[in-house]
């Protein structure tokens, strides 16, 4: 009978465990998951290389003893040596200098390396970039010297410029433009709410933007959100009409409708209005194109097509011809 070798009988060392815990700055600190908590109150060390990191503070008056030190691999190898787990709390930039040298040190194949795990202790939610956005948008308003002047009538011929842009992105079907485009109209939202807060007088913020409007829905939408029901688009825009009129308490049909937009838009949805109100109104006789252009705005809504739709349309082919023209 042969003899057994020591080493075959040896004890292999518990290389021990490496948790990376990452957090989202978009969640309030001390929120975090209970499979992260489990890990922080089970750890033999846990350690972090920001010491000024949000989540600290709650860790520690949850009794969690977090040491403030930048372990290389080798040393977080080396501390978890004989079944130790070390919970690394990640910072900001999630700790790419660390996971690239054990990344290297289990490569090499010359060490037995720890269990890693990743485990995230907060996720975003969904709209959590709109908080990067407002926060970028506030630094940008103190420390930017073009930005810090803007006002609201400065910054008006900009949302016009990029509501048409995002109309032009719509209409070519780029969706890559598409998305910048909503980012552009998006912006313009954020800046001025931001403008907004340093009025005197009424300030208000992107808050108070976003509150309103969810307010506006909920109460516009009783199908969704109450005991109306609604099964057709038809019924969806009739209870739309019936709560607008209550929140409005309009004395014409024409108020709320901006004179400044386009003149075929304009003049449809004067139309619309009209219509939908079920009233009786002749279309003004006169001379001249403009009311050619009235008659046949007013035709169109009638029919259900977007004149102003329609004439960009019409005019995108004629750019087209004018093109092969000037290249044949």
């Amino acid at each position: 009978m042969n003899a057994t070798s020591p080493d075959a009988t040896a004890q292999v060392p518990d290389p021990g465990r490496i948790v990376l815990l990452t957090t989202s700055h978009r969640v309030a600190p001390g929120l975090l998951s209970w499979p992260a908590w489990q890990a922080l109150r089970a750890a033999d060390q846990v350690v972090c290389a920001d010491g000024a990191h949000p989540q600290l503070p709650y860790l520690r008056e949850a009794g969690i003893s977090v040491d403030e030190a930048s372990p290389d691999a080798q040393d977080l190898v080396d501390a978890c040596a004989g079944g130790r787990t070390v919970v690394v709390v990640a910072t900001g930039e999630g700790e790419p200098r660390l996971t690239d040298g054990l990344a290297r040190l289990a490569g090499s194949g010359r060490i037995q390396m720890p269990d890693l795990e990743l485990l995230p202790a907060s996720y975003d939610l969904p709209g959590a970039r709109l908080l990067d956005l407002v926060q970028v948008m506030d630094r940008i308003r103190v420390e930017c010297p073009w930005s810090s002047q803007q006002t609201h009538k400065g910054l008006a011929k900009y949302g016009i410029e990029e509501a048409y842009e995002l109309v032009e992105a719509i209409e070519e079907g780029d969706r890559d433009e598409l998305r910048e485009e909503l980012g552009d109209v998006l912006l313009q939202v954020v800046f001025h709410a931001r403008i907004a807060e340093e009025d005197a007088e009424a300030p208000f913020s992107i808050d108070d933007v976003a509150g309103g409007i969810v307010a506006k829905l909920i109460h516009r939408h009783p199908h969704v959100f109450g005991d109306e029901t609604a099964t057709t688009p038809e019924e969806v825009k009739e209870h739309w009409l019936r709560t607008k009129a209550e929140e409005k308490r309009r004395t014409s049909v024409t108020e709320g409708i901006p004179l400044g937009q386009p003149g075929l838009a304009l003049a449809a949805k004067l139309a619309s209005r009209v219509r939908t109100a079920g009233l009786e109104v002749e279309l003004p006789r006169g001379e001249g194109v403009g009311y050619e252009l009235l008659a046949i705005a007013a035709h169109a809504e009638a029919g259900g097509v977007d004149p102003e739709a329609a004439l960009r349309a019409a005019a995108r082919a004629y750019r087209d011809a004018i093109r092969a023209t000037e290249t044949g």
